[in-house]
């Protein structure tokens, strides 16, 4: 532990498990207040209640990133208990797989749901908080390698984690002014239960090929990511080591896609 996070108060959605539960972790390593906030609130109770127990500060909230009236107590309830907000995580997201030309409207409108209007809503808000109480702050988007390339299977989580890349664009042009920067990262493969659910429904619709280990096959480094390789851009993006950026995605897929 180096103290890079000491006081600061971060957020973290869909913080119960996957990348979100190693980033709450790594940011509790380093002195921050994490916020974990999840729909599952048994999840993020027991996360809180390890990061505390270990030595860290931590408060578990229910929310739904596409409920902005959830959104908005979650930050409500971080502020009242930590004195105020200074990142916001806007990590949860869903996938659900289909072949292309099987894609309805309802799956599509439900992963573009949780996945790119709960990043809208997840910014305003922070944003809102970040100016109501002064000081500038740091909103950090998940999105994807799928949001550089779309992939057959998952069109319409291709298309969300696009609509993320432009989103951080859009939020850092848009509160550049009040000293608010808005940053991502894409991860590639990463071994967390989301793949787990992942590989399986894709075999159920017979694109069993195109699961985790096919995809992790291209990777440079040899091996899909863990959810403890987010964390180092995690903190930094979180710290003050990254005030001079705003509006980038850093990937983090170990080789996998090169543009």
């Amino acid at each position: 532990m180096t103290g890079r996070l000491e006081g600061r108060t971060i957020v973290v959605t869909g913080g119960a498990s996957g990348i979100g539960a190693a980033l709450a972790g790594g940011f509790a390593d380093e002195g921050a207040n994490v916020v974990i906030a999840d729909l599952d609130l048994a999840a993020a109770e027991q996360l809180a209640g390890r990061i505390e127990d270990s030595g860290g500060s931590a408060l578990a909230v229910r929310v739904d990133v596409a409920d902005r009236s959830a959104v908005r107590a979650g930050i409500e309830r971080a502020v009242e208990r930590f004195g105020r907000l200074d990142a916001y995580f806007n990590n949860a997201g869903m996938n659900s797989p289909m072949k292309f030309l099987d894609v309805t409207e309802a799956n599509f409108e439900l992963v573009m749901r949780v996945n790119a209007l709960g990043v809208l809503i997840g910014t305003q808000e922070a944003a809102k908080q970040f100016i109501a109480q002064g000081g500038g702050g740091k909103v950090v988007n998940t999105a994807s390698i799928a949001g550089r390339q779309g992939f057959s299977s998952f069109a319409p989580y291709s298309a969300a984690k696009a609509a993320v890349i432009s989103l951080t664009q859009a939020g850092a042009r848009a509160l550049a002014e009040h000293g608010i920067t808005v940053n991502g990262f894409a991860p590639g493969v990463v071994a967390t239960p989301l793949w787990t659910k992942l590989d399986k429904e894709l075999e159920e619709i017979g694109e069993g090929q195109n699961g985790f280990d096919s995809m992790s096959s291209s990777i440079l480094l040899g091996r899909p990511a863990d959810p403890v390789d987010i964390v180092p851009t995690g903190v930094f993006l979180a710290s003050a080591d990254s005030d001079y950026i705003t509006g980038q995605i850093i990937p983090i897929e170990g080789g996998m896609i090169l543009v």
